[in-house]
């Protein structure tokens, strides 16, 4: 079997367990976000500046860390960049955008000071991690709960060489993605050439809500599920809505694990809106909705079937694939065998748009991948 070497357009790092004790005062340190398994195995509780929340520990293999703490049994790179790579060149992954893990909690730290301390705890350590290989794109964790300190992490990480920063796919503040107040933050980001990348299932979690819940009883899994992909186009239609890439043309955006196939729809309701209900659209664009969406606009699938049809049958052109490395519910273990069930019915030009060409066009400083071999 042919192997078919992608590019990931989402995958993530695993933060040492001491990362913020070895980096932060103790006051701060035992603030950030943490993960606690009960003995029983069956639930994990995420601790976050003073509240916590408990969900099922995901199905798969546990094990004892050098800490004794009980954790999932991960791929052997999963901290390790150097092992990393020996995974990837198994997988056929070549490069990847990288995000935090439990890192993604931090949408639900309601203190400004504390948010900036451990934005840049994690972004000094992951772009040492990033140095380690031209493969590996981290992103830097961006903190908003305002936008002076956003933009002032955005121009550190810059500084530092990173090419991508992360958000949550809603802020923790009354101001949504569409209020005027992230002006700042949508300028820093085209200025310095950050891809602004929206990773799903990142909003801002209420303790007031048992096991962190949105949906209980029969299908109460798969409809958390569903719902989770739902941020990522909401967070695109603010940014669309709002003018920002009228203001600002050079900007990118990443949609992370939450499929492809929506691209095409969202971009015909918003079209739909705008034509239909044009009196009382404010602000007036200069373009169609879709066109900013299809030219600024790009996401990452895993698995999903219908993606590959959204950039050859319905035209939009920035569709990536992703592995979720090395999260249990990526495809580790069985990557070729995903990508070729996915790509195999596909024609090359579309299957190297997929697997190499819309990542590349964001980070152009990542070198090509191998020529297809033989497995």
């Amino acid at each position: 079997m042919e192997k078919i070497w992608a590019n990931s357009g989402d995958s993530h790092l695993v933060e040492p367990a001491d990362l913020f004790a070895s980096s932060l005062p103790p006051a701060l340190a035992e603030r950030m976000p943490r993960s606690e398994v009960d003995d029983d195995r069956q639930w994990e509780t995420i601790h976050v500046d003073g509240q916590s929340f408990r969900r099922r520990f995901p199905l798969g293999r546990l094990m004892v860390d050098a800490d004794g703490r009980t954790v999932m049994e991960r791929a052997p790179g999963a901290n390790d960049p150097a092992l990393r790579l020996l995974d990837l060149d198994d997988e056929g992954v070549w490069a990847e955008l990288i995000y935090p893990s439990i890192w993604i909690w931090t949408a639900s730290i309601h203190d400004p000071d504390l948010l900036a301390a451990g934005c840049a705890a994690i972004n000094d350590w992951a772009i040492e991690y990033q140095r380690h290989s031209p493969r590996y794109v981290c992103t830097a964790t961006v903190p908003v709960l305002n936008a002076a300190t956003a933009v002032a992490e955005i121009e550190r990480a810059a500084d530092l060489g990173f090419v991508a920063a992360y958000f949550p796919v809603e802020p923790p503040t009354e101001e949504d993605w569409n209020h005027p107040t992230w002006e700042p933050v949508w300028e820093a980001l085209a200025d310095r050439g950050l891809v602004c990348c929206f990773h799903i299932g990142t909003e801002p979690h209420d303790a007031s809500r048992t096991h962190g819940a949105y949906f209980r009883g029969p299908g109460g899994a798969l409809l958390n599920y569903v719902e989770t992909t739902y941020g990522g186009q909401r967070a695109v239609s603010k940014v669309i809505a709002s003018g920002v890439f009228d203001r600002y043309p050079a900007l990118r955006v990443m949609v992370s694990e939450g499929g492809a196939t929506w691209g095409p729809f969202l971009a015909d309701r918003l079209d739909e809106a705008y034509r239909q209900h044009a009196t009382a659209v404010r602000p007036a664009l200069e373009r169609l909705p879709s066109e900013y969406l299809y030219e600024h606009v790009y996401a990452s699938f895993q698995h999903d079937r219908s993606a590959p049809a959204a950039l050859w049958a319905m035209g939009w052109q920035n569709v990536c694939w992703g592995s979720d490395y090395p999260h249990l519910e990526g495809t580790f273990g069985h990557t070729q065998e995903t990508l070729h069930a996915l790509l195999d019915d596909v024609d090359e030009t579309t299957r190297a748009r997929i697997t190499v060409g819309a990542f590349s066009e964001l980070f152009p400083h990542v070198p090509p991948p191998p020529a297809p071999t033989a497995n």
